[in-house]
């Protein structure tokens, strides 16, 4: 009876959908994808530009999102790479390679959108925005005896990344611009719409709630904290796209510019961000929220050591809240210490993977809207084998890449979410993710 019990919790907790939540991190390349860029290297210093090119693409290629197409005949190498709600398309011959986006199609002519793509041009490295006839477009190019794998990976990334962030600003700026190229986009199910547009407000109500109830002057480092965490909770778990996310993005950059002002002053530039977001109708935000398939990362990765570093200092931060018995401020500083390095770095998949677990323990009822299966914390009680069975599939999962990566279950405690949740970041910070050579 016992191993049956087993077996069916197992496969319960096993059954969690797979919904994407968060930015596409491009950090985690197999073994096999990481030789394939050392042949690339090796081939164009051979000179095998062509065999060169191929390994290369062959190491962007994530298979379990299908990001990357390519196809091979005697003469050219086409390929095609998808980064959110833009297609990057190429070719290469014997001498060069050229890859392009359509951005928008201008159904007019118009100066000031001509300035905005000029001024956009002297922002730009290695890609350059055209026109041709309506259409307008990015593109990249280069001899094939000067594309080595660098600079394939960061031209194309500058095209990928730079397209897909434009197209729908200047979509949204100028009526005359009309959107292409999106057939790819899968519209999100009507149902996951609806709980993402529902949590999209009730996440800012709360916090700012919550806020209106404590001593503004006495609290301001802990409610700035608050409010970065509520900008990175949407960020990972409403997943915006195009304006939105833009427009989030500059709510949160009010704390980590505008020097010139106190920090009672950004958090009220701040509060006026979040309600501005949350005033939008529900039509405005919708638009922005579908699912795509991306190759680059828009952020860089990291050595674990300094996101350890910034995981010590939040701890070190948290214990004057516990001492004096304010957990939930606490809790708020250690979700945004975290929530930080998804939100800024481009974290290992494993890494990833903890910091959603990390979330399904402190938003149980946002998770179990979405179909999964077990709730990992409610009402004050953890399911602790739920939590342990994900920690052991991680810890299983990625031995072949990172043989010396343990997170030791045994070492978290579950008294309450403000002790689970320290033991929880000092696991993260001794993870050794020291990778096969």
């Amino acid at each position: 009876m016992l191993k049956w019990f087993i077996r069916r919790f197992d496969n319960r907790v096993q059954s969690r959908p797979s919904i994407v939540f968060g930015r596409y991190s491009d950090n985690n390349k197999t073994i096999p994808q990481v030789s394939c860029w050392t042949a690339a290297e090796a081939l164009f210093r051979e000179k095998k530009f062509r065999q060169s090119i191929e390994a290369f693409f062959h190491y962007l290629r994530d298979d379990h999102i299908k990001n990357v197409e390519t196809m091979t005949s005697d003469s050219t190498f086409h390929f095609t790479l998808y980064q959110g709600s833009k297609v990057v398309r190429g070719v290469c011959d014997d001498h060069r390679i050229l890859a392009e986006v359509t951005i928008a199609r201008m159904s007019e002519p118009s100066i000031p959108v001509m300035r905005r793509l000029l001024e956009q041009n002297f922002n730009l490295y290695y890609t350059r925005y055209t026109l041709d006839n309506d259409r307008i477009y990015m593109r990249f190019d280069s001899e094939l005896k000067t594309a080595n794998p660098n600079k394939l990976y960061y031209g194309l990334k500058e095209l990928a990344i730079k397209a897909d962030k434009q197209d729908d600003l200047l979509v949204e700026d100028f009526t005359m611009l009309k959107r292409v190229d999106v057939d790819h986009v899968n519209a999100l199910p009507e149902e996951e719409v609806r709980i993402r547009l529902y949590y999209f407000r009730k996440f800012i109500d709360e916090t700012l709630s919550r806020i209106d109830t404590l001593e503004k002057e006495k609290l301001a480092t802990a409610i700035s904290y608050m409010l970065l965490a509520l900008g990175y909770r949407i960020d990972y778990l409403i997943s915006p796209e195009g304006k939105l996310l833009q427009e989030l993005e500059r709510v949160i950059a009010i704390y980590f510019t505008h020097e010139e002002i106190s920090l009672q002053e950004k958090i009220h530039l701040m509060i006026n961000g979040f309600k501005n977001l949350k005033s939008k109708s529900d039509e405005e935000v919708k638009k922005f929220l579908f699912r795509s398939v991306s190759t680059f990362s828009i952020v860089s990765p990291q050595p674990h050591k300094v996101i350890a570093e910034r995981l010590n200092g939040i701890l070190q931060n948290t214990q004057w809240y516990i001492d004096n018995k304010l957990p939930e401020m606490a809790q708020h500083i250690m979700e945004y210490g975290f929530a930080f390095c998804q939100y800024a770095y481009s974290l290992p998949k494993p890494l990833s993977r903890l910091f959603q677990l990390f979330m399904e323990v402190l938003y149980p009822d946002y998770f179990t809207e979405f179909g999964f299966p077990e709730k990992l914390y409610d009402k004050g009680v953890f399911n602790k084998r739920a939590i342990e069975w994900v920690i052991d599939e991680i810890n299983r999962s990625y031995k072949e890449k990172y043989p010396k990566l343990l997170f030791k279950k045994q070492q978290l405690r579950y008294d309450d979410l403000t002790i689970f949740a320290q033991c929880f970041l000092r696991e993260v910070v001794g993870l050794n993710f020291d990778i096969v050579k």
